[in-house]
């Protein structure tokens, strides 16, 4: 087995740092989704469509 050595506690450290930066970014972005789902149901909900919709030959 490996010894841990001297820079065990910079190694778990930089485990643990990268750990919580990836769990924030996964939860804003699931958080960010909901927003904008609920604010596209606003807009279909008020009749606002996309600007591409009504260019169906272009």
């Amino acid at each position: 087995m490996i010894e841990p050595g001297i820079h065990q506690g910079f190694i778990l450290a930089a485990y643990l740092l990268a750990a919580v930066v990836l769990i924030g970014m996964v939860v804003w972005i699931v958080l960010d989704g909901r927003s904008q789902r609920a604010r596209l149901a606003e807009l279909e909900a008020r009749g606002v469509r996309r600007r591409s919709a009504g260019k169906a030959g272009s």
